[in-house]
């Protein structure tokens, strides 16, 4: 017994001992991806009305189109299209249920539309997918058991022993949630190497169009469908190939003041309804500049314009407010900006695009950096709550 004993102490003690990185986690590979269904946002108004039998509702959809015009979108992605609306009434309704329609939807496309995004980042980072150790999936969209994580296992063909997390729920801040959680695991173990997945699809909150509830048309006007992927880790292995385009400094995740029902979503059997409060842009612009100083003031950062910016496209308004608030030049958000128009709010997603955008645009331009041309940068991600991720980020030079 006493020869057991201390074979456990000893193994207790391995595992203790079990060497950490070195350095701090790095995204090593950036994947996106939509699906195939694009609609233009100029007609979505007219689309949207006919395909809902609505278009006797003249004044409500002259409001959705003065929506649609101010959103800056010019063109969304969806996995829905008018044939799947039209094979299915109790989506072309207001609140009747229809949420076993919509799961039928939602449980197959999003692990397939991650995978996807997942097989980008994968060829990029030119490595066997058996050195991947763990799986982060968030999603806001279906729930089953065994859930999207597993599906996505399977679809890539990654080691069954590969250590998973499942996010639901979550909504457009969990774009920076993920990268928080990667960063723990990548710099807990030597050799971890993290592929991080999001996929959202607006087959959850998709409905007709109701007098009642004329919020519901920015609902309508803004969100779209998509995936990303990045594989995380520390350590850069270049002998092997990898290589590093953002440091992940520090994480950090805060509820802003007064904001409790400022963004909501209730789940019931008619999918999802998002309940969007016209003080989201003002809650958020006021209070970024608390985020900043308290993820860059170790750092000695206090110019918003020397620092490169990856912030949740939310909608146009929030980039407005946040750019006038914080005294940034034009330039510091034409990476959002761009998003949004060329896909609109994707939730979790789009600030991922907004990184992939950003270090595309530093390689066309020859910029020094992965950042176009700073070294020190930060990604805002911001939803339900009003939670705020605030992540500080490092480039690497090109």
């Amino acid at each position: 017994m006493g020869i057991s004993l201390l074979r456990i102490m000893a193994s207790l003690q391995s595992v203790k001992n079990a060497p950490m990185a070195y350095g701090i986690a790095t995204i090593m590979a950036i994947g996106t991806a939509v699906p195939p269904n694009a609609m233009e946002q100029s007609s979505f108004a007219d689309f949207y009305f006919r395909v809902h039998n609505r278009e006797h509702m003249v004044d409500l959809k002259k409001k959705m189109q003065h929506i649609c015009e101010k959103t800056a979108i010019q063109k969304r992605h969806f996995v829905w299209n008018k044939e799947l609306l039209e094979a299915h009434p109790c989506l072309r309704t207001v609140m009747e249920p229809s949420l076993n329609v919509r799961q039928e939807v939602m449980l197959p496309e999003i692990p397939r539309l991650g995978a996807e995004a997942a097989k980008k980042a994968i060829e990029e980072w030119g490595q066997p997918k058996s050195r991947i150790t763990h799986l982060i999936f968030c999603t806001t969209s279906g729930m089953d058991l065994p859930g999207a994580d597993f599906h996505l296992l399977h679809l890539l063909g990654l080691n069954p022993d590969i250590q998973r997390v499942m996010l639901y729920q979550q909504g457009c801040f969990a774009g920076g949630t993920v990268l928080r959680l990667a960063k723990c695991l990548a710099e807990s173990r030597r050799g971890a190497r993290v592929l991080v997945v999001c996929a959202e699809t607006t087959t959850s909150i998709i409905r007709a169009p109701s007098p009642e509830n004329p919020g519901e048309l920015i609902v309508q006007s803004l969100f779209a469908d998509g995936a990303s992927a990045m594989v995380v880790g520390a350590d850069t292995d270049k002998a092997a190939g990898e290589r590093s385009f953002f440091d992940v400094v520090s994480a950090s995740q805060t509820i802003l003041p007064d904001s409790r029902e400022a963004i909501m979503g209730k789940v019931g059997e008619a999918g999802i309804a998002v309940m969007l409060s016209p003080d989201v842009p003002r809650l958020v612009s006021e209070n970024l500049e608390k985020c900043l100083d308290g993820a860059f003031g170790e750092w000695g950062v206090s110019d918003w314009n020397s620092i490169f910016w990856v912030i949740h496209p939310g909608g146009r308004a929030i980039l407005d407010r946040v750019e006038e608030s914080v005294g940034l030049r034009a330039e510091k958000l034409l990476a959002s900006r761009r998003v949004l128009a060329e896909y609109g709010n994707m939730s979790s997603v789009s600030v991922h695009f907004v990184l992939d955008e950003m270090r595309r645009r530093s390689a066309e331009e020859g910029k020094a950096t992965t950042g176009e041309g700073f070294e020190w940068g930060v990604l805002f991600g911001f939803g339900p709550g009003i939670t705020v991720e605030t992540v500080v980020l490092r480039s690497v030079p090109i």
